[in-house]
């Protein structure tokens, strides 16, 4: 557990009013040496592939975009780690172009015994963080052998989400179950579950664990079965998978592949376009769902996401920031940022995805304030993430009210502050 050193200055928040703590020196130093602890211990090796798993104790396994968080936190350290753990990512992508969002090395007896139908690997995926990994990667080093070594799997990935999660090619790309999303109670999923909002966590993973026997009898076929038991356009998801088609333009045409570049910088324009299209109302992106595109109004952390993809002009992401996320009503807790806003029904500090701070997504959030020169907030985010690190430690997720850790203990995602602390939120340049 972190401890501060000395004192710590305050600064006052001139936009939002909120007093913030200001990281020493010492302090960053003592949570990157920590990150790159929790990275290390948590490496496992399985016939020749070397990985992170994110908790040794309760996620022992490799998950899809854990591992793009570690990649990139990694990356700050040792950029050859960093490849090794896309690749045994990509090491289990099927004929389809899927890439599993489970990857069991080693099986736990007892630990997430799910029955996939699937030797070895899940049947789903999760949001499509490659690109972005493998591009940070290739920004540390240069290495254009691994980024081409890559490509191919990428192309693949990429073109399974656009064809197999678009089959009537409207352009925004469907999720088959919560779990796709990476947050696996989260509020956005309950009205597409059937679940009330007085739900249990077992009544949660009963609904999620029948969409995966109904995923078996369908042989995994997303586009013309599993859509009729859950079929839900989500924000984040398309979000991210907009920021990565972008990425995927730029290094198809640092590979000398014009036409290719050419072809994901369309689609992602049009994912862009449908995102606005369908998901936009009254200053907000609504996740939606079913074939009809009906908008699910619950305000989770999923509402910032755009920012990332940069997808709101100027004038909206500033109505966002000051309509929400500095609304102490909403999401302005004493951590930030909470991942459903106060006010709904449902949101609960200590529950699963349904109200704690987790830091993955203050590390979206964060990035997408620095790109719209959002200074103040974005620093608020990061030493909030930061003091909730020092005080609690590398804990799944955090209650945003008192700050206590919560969850699976020696948790990965915390090691993504080192990427936050690379980026200065008032120079439009990376610090390293």
């Amino acid at each position: 557990m972190f401890r501060r050193n000395g004192t710590i200055p305050l600064r006052q928040n001139s936009l939002t009013g909120y007093t913030k703590d200001i990281m020493t020196e010492k302090d960053i130093k003592t949570l990157k040496d920590q990150s790159l602890k929790i990275l290390t211990e948590n490496r496992r090796t399985t016939d020749g592939h070397q990985y992170t798993v994110p908790s040794p104790d309760s996620y022992p396994y490799q998950w899809l975009w854990d591992s793009c968080f570690h990649a990139i936190a990694l990356s700050h350290f040792s950029p050859e780690d960093a490849k090794k753990e896309m690749r045994a990512l990509v090491s289990k992508q099927d004929s389809s172009g899927l890439i599993p969002h489970i990857i069991y090395w080693k099986k736990v007896p007892g630990v997430i015994d799910i029955k996939w139908g699937r030797e070895g690997i899940s049947s789903i995926t999760q949001p499509p963080m490659l690109a972005y990994a493998v591009w940070n990667i290739y920004k540390k080093d240069g290495d254009k052998k691994f980024l081409e070594e890559m490509y191919t799997y990428l192309y693949h990935f990429y073109n399974y989400l656009l064809n197999e999660r678009d089959p009537r090619h409207n352009h925004l790309v469907g999720i088959i179950n919560p779990d796709e999303s990476g947050e696996d109670d989260s509020p956005r999923f309950d009205i597409p579950l059937g679940l009330s909002e007085d739900q249990t966590s077992e009544e949660n993973f009963g609904k999620r664990k029948e969409l995966v026997e109904k995923n078996k009898t369908c042989n995994f076929d997303a586009p013309f079965c599993m859509k009729e038991f859950f079929w839900v356009k989500d924000v984040p998801f398309n979000a991210i998978f907009v920021k990565n088609l972008s990425l995927m333009g730029m290094i198809a045409e640092e590979l000398n592949r014009m036409e290719e570049a050419l072809y994901f910088r369309g689609r992602e324009l049009r994912v862009a376009d449908a995102m606005r299209d369908h998901m936009y109302e009254d200053g907000v992106f609504w996740s939606v769902m079913g074939e009809e595109y009906k908008k699910i109004y619950i305000k989770t952390w999923a509402i910032f996401s755009p920012l990332f993809a940069k997808l709101l002009s100027g004038e909206e992401a500033k109505e966002l920031v000051e309509r929400h996320l500095n609304d102490p009503s909403e999401f302005k807790t004493k951590y930030s940022v909470p991942t459903v806003a106060k006010e709904e029904k449902v949101y609960n500090p200590d529950g699963f995805w349904r109200g704690p701070v987790w830091v993955a997504t203050n590390w979206f959030i964060y990035h997408g304030l620095c790109d719209y020169e959002f200074a103040e907030e974005a620093e608020q985010v990061r030493e909030d993430t930061a003091k909730l690190l020092m005080e609690s430690g590398f804990r799944e997720h955090f209650n945003p009210e008192t700050g206590a850790g919560q969850g699976a203990q020696n948790f990965t995602w915390g090691a993504l502050i080192v990427d936050m602390f690379a980026r200065d939120p008032n120079q439009k340049e990376w610090l390293y």
